[in-house]
């Protein structure tokens, strides 16, 4: 794979922090993270001083600090629990933002090796995606690849990638109902591949490791669905694959990619899947219609920034489907305030 050049003061870390300490996670990633600057936002619920080694750049952001930013408190955008790490992609100054929880450790190769998330995802983020045409050998870009045969050569430049969705080893992204009927199923096959996402392919995201480009897509990751009995942990939401889908509409209207596959991480246990089914069962009855809107869904030529597609999209989700769930309609209106609230503390910066 070819070297990518990463400097330092274009990328920014955000750590959603749900525990207090934060000292063996940190320690687990001191080789990579020490290179970086990192943006810490401590769960508005979570109580006490946050525990972090020295030897890190860093800022941390808690409650006090959303409430003075976020201002009135009948604001419909919510951050509590991992939805706080949005927080830190609104703070960022940075053109990349690489995403990791704190309950993920770096993972090891198929040799052993670890893998370095933070260099991969600049790397899937600083070469071209091949949205428009699959290529069968995945990621044309990697060393020792190419276009296949038949491949267009009027594609074979082909565009920004504006997201990369990195995977995990051991317990794998699946759904509370899934993880339910199987609680020994784990994921260990570890993939040496990138691929691009085809366009208006729609695809969830998991805000567990992924890294984007802020300049093109950064408001167009909005924290804005939320069920009505929602928690915290990754069973319990909904929130992400909304915004994986959103995301995934706009990229494909300004003809960007998104790519998945490495970096893996290794996640840790945390939650209870029967427990949470009772609060995700809602979600997962209610993908039957969101996916459907976001397929069909089609912006005008007038949108032309990622700020002016989720205006788009909003207004849509508001008269399809904010009739038929409050839920929906909540939605609209968070995203609106979303990217007003983007676009004040940017200008401010």
């Amino acid at each position: 794979m070819s070297q990518i050049i990463i400097k330092d003061d274009e990328v920014d870390i955000v750590i959603g922090a749900l525990q207090s300490d934060l000292t063996s996670f940190m320690e687990e990633w001191r080789t990579v993270f020490s290179r970086f600057h990192l943006i810490i936002v401590q769960d508005p619920d979570l109580k006490g001083e946050l525990q972090i080694p020295e030897g890190f750049n860093h800022n941390i952001y808690k409650k006090s600090d959303i409430d003075k930013v976020v201002g009135s408190s009948s604001t419909p955008i919510s951050f509590s629990g991992y939805s706080c790490r949005y927080f830190g992609y609104l703070m960022s100054r940075k053109k990349y933002i690489i995403s990791i929880d704190d309950d993920c450790t770096p993972a090891k190769d198929s040799n052993g090796n670890f893998i370095d998330a933070i260099s991969q995802h600049i790397i899937n983020l600083t070469t071209p995606a091949t949205p428009f045409f699959f290529n069968t050998l995945y990621d044309p870009f990697v060393e020792g690849a190419d276009f296949v045969r038949g491949y267009p050569f009027s594609l074979r430049s082909g565009v920004e990638c504006g997201l990369s969705c990195g995977l995990w080893l051991n317990l794998a992204d699946y759904d509370a109902p899934t993880q339910a009927l199987k609680p020994e199923l784990r994921n260990s096959r570890y993939v040496d591949a990138v691929l691009t996402v085809p366009s208006r392919t729609m695809m969830p995201v998991s805000g567990i490791n992924i890294g984007f480009n802020t300049e093109l897509v950064g408001p167009a990751l909005v924290p804005a669905f939320r069920l009505g009995k929602e928690g915290k942990l990754r069973w319990e939401t909904v929130e992400d694959i909304w915004t994986g889908m959103c995301v995934k509409v706009v990229c494909d209207h300004l003809r960007l990619g998104v790519k998945t596959g490495l970096p893996y991480v290794w996640r840790k246990e945390r939650g209870d899947a029967v427990e949470s089914l009772k609060k995700e069962w809602e979600g997962v009855k209610l993908m039957e219609d969101v996916v459907p809107f976001f397929q069909s869904l089609r912006l005008s030529e007038a949108a032309v920034t990622a700020e002016d597609c989720v205006a788009e999209i909003a207004a849509s989700v508001k008269e399809r489907l904010g009739a038929s769930n409050t839920m929906f309609a909540r939605a609209a209106e968070t995203m609106v305030e979303w990217t007003k609230l983007w676009k004040r503390v940017k200008a401010q910066s």
